[in-house]
């Protein structure tokens, strides 16, 4: 990739991909601030979803009245507390009423602890991960960043889920062959830093068909992953570095940390997913504005309808 190309807006551009695209059900999970309502209600008016407000039906209506939204015609279910609207959420998705899901007002932990639930949730035979979306004003393309919010110490087969998540989502934003760059603190394989290790190891599994639809690199330092310069400086030959689609992190410390110093000290703009289970769930946090929670949501239909033609085929 030429570092010298003009920066695209990759989120307008993954908002016009959805343009032909149905909205998908989607079940808001306790959305009793004005936050949570106004990103459900952008997402509806671009056609992303259709969405399902489910918490204290009294408690919705006053944090909308509070805001001046209007949320006529939307469907609630009503629930006591976050706790059992989070239940409620994940019952919708089993009983096919919901297509993903959208946190609302609530923790994290409680909306996961539902999803996760072995007899009631929506587990599938993959380790769900979560992937961030960034659109950074200094990389010429979107860049996924994986996993910096759900798996804390990933182990080697974790990490194979992780990278085969954020495979499949850059596949559905429109990218055929997604390159993943391994991240470790160097680009050479050394027993005392195990993510080197895992690195390689992980790059083999994709070479044996465990790992499949993208091309990986590692270990590579974050330098030679986002640089070819840095890289052949290295003497890294790989079509990876300068062209990467996805950064693996060795752990959710080092991931959050590069995901917020991109947003905080490069410019970028983010959404993200987690993946892995039945359905795409929305995590936005209470610092996110309406275009990550937008964008969010963008992700999840395109998710859904890449799944979707994947069944069809």
């Amino acid at each position: 990739m030429d570092p010298n190309a003009p920066h695209q807006n990759s989120f307008d551009a993954m908002l016009k991909a959805t343009a032909p695209l149905d909205p998908i059900t989607t079940a808001i999970v306790h959305p009793c601030d004005a936050a949570s309502l106004e990103g459900a209600l952008a997402a509806r008016d671009h056609t992303l979803i259709t969405p399902i407000l489910v918490g204290p039906t009294a408690r919705i209506n006053d944090a909308a009245k509070e805001a001046g939204l209007d949320i006529a015609g939307l469907e609630i279910v009503d629930t006591a507390h976050s706790h059992e609207s989070a239940e409620t959420s994940v019952r919708l998705v089993r009983e096919g009423r919901a297509q993903a899901l959208m946190k609302g007002a609530l923790h994290t932990d409680e909306v996961m602890g539902a999803v996760v639930d072995k007899t009631t949730g929506l587990r599938t035979a993959r380790r769900m991960s979560h992937v961030f979306v960034l659109d950074v004003p200094a990389y010429p393309k979107p860049l996924l960043i994986t996993d910096a919010a759900i798996n804390i110490f990933p182990d080697l087969m974790v990490k194979a889920d992780i990278v085969q998540n954020a495979i499949g989502l850059a596949q559905a934003l429109g990218v055929a062959i997604p390159k993943v760059a391994i991240l470790s603190a160097l680009e050479t394989i050394y027993p005392k830093i195990p993510s080197t290790l895992e690195a390689a190891a992980l790059c083999k599994m994709a070479d044996r068909g465990q790992i499949t639809g993208g091309i990986l690199e590692g270990p590579l330092a974050f330098d030679n992953a986002i640089s070819a310069e840095a890289a052949k400086t290295k003497g890294v030959v790989s079509d990876v570095p300068g062209d990467a689609d996805i950064l693996v992190a060795p752990d959710l410390e080092a991931g959050n940390m590069i995901a917020k110093q991109l947003m905080y000290l490069a410019g970028a703009d983010s959404a993200g997913l987690v993946l892995g289970a039945r359905v795409p769930i929305m995590l936005t946090s209470r610092a996110d504005g309406t275009l990550s929670r937008l964008v969010s949501a963008a992700l999840a239909q395109l998710m859904v309808h890449h799944n979707l033609g994947k069944a069809v085929m």
